[in-house]
């Protein structure tokens, strides 16, 4: 039997947990105080037809100041229900907006790490507090508004027929016209220019944010007219969009609209005309001119009516929004955890025939791949740009799970060993390695929080960092990234070492660790890999083939198969891609620049 889909207003109040019975007891009193918004409008009338009986006696009308005083309660009682009702509606609201951010984020922690490469930790958080940000405004407002527009619409249609049907559906023709023109602008057809509308305004939002990042490239190569073209059309398509939908969608309804809720009274007087002969003929005159007053009245509230069932829809149309940005975090693809976990029984690292695609390519990153890497031992893994080199190390720690094949740490497959267990075993460096905005001992720190003072200065030492300690202010305790502290690409990458070694982890992956040092730098960070390493299984990924020289096997990549592996030695002499890259390597490290004279 096929599900019925949840509206998506009931799956947003099943964030709000213990407090969406905050929600309808809002909506409830939101309904109540409408209907007591009403009531003034019926003491007007008492009003009127008491003064039209005693005119011209006017001190003969005693209950006029009563219907007064009447009206005055009704409506302070339904602005008292009315912000009763929000603040319910905003306890919810707020309630709501904290737990879809708090489900997002406790959902995208269990995604596998290689998720956040192609969804920037950036996208996720925006995508999050504008869902939050939309929901509390629907769920806070909106939503309250939306019930009591209906109920204030059907209060209306029973008024209008209360004390003379054809006035009331003289009022009620131009609630009809009105109706059908913003069904008209929004409905059917239009619905689908609506969504062209948003996306348009999202591809805009998108290629301002890249031009603006780019400005400093944009800058250095003089490429301003060519760089702004992809924001300009952006920009251009989304104004087309815009102007087409309201110049050739909403216009003539939206005028219909305005012409008729504002004016209602129109239709209301050639009826009266119609109704007044009779009226003096059946001695009646004074209750028909009370009616008339009534409905004269009551037509002014038509067009607030209307125009709350047009921020209704929007509303409704805002729910889906905000609905569908929860949903890409939420459909983030989790890290399953083995129902009976393993212990890896080593630090050995093995690749048993492993394939790996990702998502949307045609072409496996990886394809049979095999090798071993004993417990103490450096394998390197070189080879082409896009070769597979990082994938490979990246499903070690499962940043991904492997296609095909096994990935095995400690003779255990990495998919049945518990993930807190299988990140205590692998510890990582990689070349663009962040900060947190927070102090240097609680950076290092983040790899094992239980570690003391001496712990993390000892790391730090180990991480030839005593100079980054020596220059700053608070030694320990300097903040990183505030009040005008920041280091350089080789100093973040001897902190971020510092952190590995803290972990103590028997197994360290190295991705480029040296790629942004600068000479200086790369001596200091090679003496911190000499003691990061020692007696540990390493997995090091390097361009600068003169860091792999020593390692005890280099496997070389390309195209995701592995086409050679051996010693520095063993591979140098074979003639292969690997010592075709070696000599490259050398002419380019003897590569100079040279005088016309020295060229001579």
């Amino acid at each position: 039997m096929k599900q019925e889909k949840k509206n998506d207003v009931a799956v947003l109040l099943e964030y709000a947990g213990s407090r969406r019975g905050l929600t309808f007891l809002g909506l409830a009193l939101s309904a109540v105080s409408m209907l007591l918004s009403m009531a003034p409008y019926i003491c007007i009338w008492l009003a009127a037809r008491d003064l039209i009986e005693a005119a011209p006696e006017w001190t003969q009308a005693q209950n006029v100041s009563k219907y007064g005083w009447i009206a005055f309660a009704f409506a302070v009682s339904g602005i008292i229900l009315y912000f009763a009702g929000l603040m319910c509606t905003h306890l919810a609201a707020f309630r709501t907006a904290s737990n879809i951010r708090k489900q997002g984020v406790a959902h995208v922690m269990k995604a596998p790490l290689g998720f956040f490469d192609s969804n920037a930790s950036g996208l996720i958080r925006g995508r999050l507090d504008a869902a939050a940000a939309d929901t509390e405004t629907l769920l806070a407002h909106n939503l309250a508004d939306i019930v009591g527009t209906i109920v204030l619409f059907l209060s209306m249609l029973v008024m209008m027929f209360l004390f003379d049907w054809r006035m009331g559906a003289a009022c009620l023709l131009a609630a009809v016209i009105s109706v059908i023109a913003m069904f008209s602008m929004m409905g059917g057809k239009n619905a689908k220019l609506m969504a062209e509308y948003q996306a348009a305004q999202d591809r805009m939002t998108k290629a301002g944010t890249e031009y603006v990042r780019g400005i400093p490239v944009v800058k250095i190569f003089q490429q301003t007219v060519y760089s702004f073209k992809a924001f300009q059309e952006a920009i251009e398509d989304y104004s087309s969009k815009a102007e087409h939908y309201q110049a050739d969608v909403c216009r003539v309804p939206q005028s219909v609209n305005l012409t008729f809720t504002e004016g209602a009274f129109v239709f209301l007087v050639p009826v009266a005309l119609f109704l007044a002969p009779d009226a003096l003929a059946n001695g009646s005159f004074a209750g028909f001119v009370a009616d008339f007053v009534f409905y004269a009245v009551f037509s002014a509230i038509i067009s607030t009516a209307l125009a709350k069932i047009m921020f209704a829809s929007s509303g409704m149309m805002l729910a889906s929004t905000a609905l569908g940005r929860i949903n890409q975090v939420m459909e983030a693809p989790t890290l399953e955890a083995p129902s009976h976990p393993q212990s890896p029984r080593s630090n050995k690292v093995e690749f048993k025939d492993v394939s790996f695609t990702y998502n949307g390519s045609e072409s496996p990153a990886l394809s049979h791949v095999s090798f071993t890497a004993e417990p103490g031992q450096t394998v390197a893994l070189v080879g082409p740009s896009g070769g597979g080199k990082t994938t490979a190390a990246s499903l070690i720690p499962r940043f991904w799970d492997a296609t095909s094949g096994a990935v095995e740490v400690g003779g255990v497959n990495v998919a049945q060993i518990d993930p807190h267990v299988l990140m205590d075993q692998v510890a990582f460096v990689f070349q663009n390695n962040r900060l947190f905005k927070a102090s240097i001992l609680e950076n290092v720190r983040a790899s094992r929080p239980e570690a003391t003072r001496e712990q993390v200065m000892a790391a730090l030492m180990a991480a030839q960092c005593k100079d980054i300690l020596d220059k700053l202010p608070d030694g320990l305790d300097t903040q990183i990234g505030t009040e005008g502290t920041y280091l350089s690409g080789g100093e973040q990458q001897r902190i971020a070492l510092a952190r590995a070694i803290l972990k103590d982890a028997p197994i360290v992956v190295l991705d480029e660790a040296t790629a942004f040092a600068d000479p200086e730098n790369e001596v200091l960070i090679q003496k911190a890999f000499a003691t990061l390493t020692k007696g540990r299984t390493v997995i090091m990924i390097a361009h600068r083939l003169s860091t792999v020289v020593g390692a005890d096997k280099i496997i070389i990549l390309e195209e995701g198969h592995i086409v050679e592996q051996g010693t520095h030695a063993e591979l140098t002499a074979s003639g292969g891609l690997y010592a075709r890259m070696w000599t490259d390597y050398n002419k380019a490290v003897q590569w100079k620049i040279t005088s016309e004279k020295e060229a001579e």
